[in-house]
């Protein structure tokens, strides 16, 4: 797998071996995507503009070998756990994606840390208005996990490559 980074016209980047290049870094309006060798990070602020959110994350779950439909879900999962920052938190954070040979990490930092476990937990309601967010992150994750530290909320979610085994 060749390193690459997406330009800021939007146009792809490759990097032969030959360029002895471990990791490439460019800029992306405010985000930062690290590609590499062995995997990649993109590290995108969290605001209003979950668009540019959604689209940058995308991009990247592709890259990351997901296939369509996991690419996809990364980006429902993504956009939701923004959201909530937004809605519901700090109003701003930032979202870390990694990626490794399995699948996709992603981080989602929230400044105020209003986040709670119990949150995490509960069932969807029959007919629910608002509030499913949490539910769908949890059925589209193989991994969710809530780190609280320091007066902030870090939201750990994994997605493999391959969606979960439904029973």
């Amino acid at each position: 797998m060749e390193p690459f980074a997406a330009g800021r016209d939007g146009g792809r980047h490759t990097h032969g071996l030959d360029g002895q290049l471990s990791g490439l870094a460019e800029c992306l309006e405010g985000g930062v995507l690290i590609m590499s060798f062995g995997g990649g990070r993109l590290q995108w602020p969290i605001t209003s503009d979950l668009a540019a959110l959604r689209a940058h994350v995308h991009a990247f779950g592709l890259r990351a070998g997901l296939g369509r439909q996991r690419a996809q879900d990364l980006v429902i999962v993504a956009n939701e756990a923004a959201t909530n920052v937004l809605d519901h938190g700090g109003g701003s954070g930032t979202l870390t994606a990694l990626s490794d040979p399995a699948g996709v990490r992603l981080e989602v930092t929230d400044s105020s840390g209003t986040l709670s476990q119990a949150q995490l937990t509960p069932e969807l309601a029959r007919h629910p208005r608002r509030g499913v967010g949490l539910w769908l992150i949890r059925q589209l994750c193989d991994e969710v996990r809530l780190e609280i530290a320091s007066g902030s909320a870090r939201l750990h979610l994994y997605l493999r490559h391959r969606a979960p085994e439904t029973v």
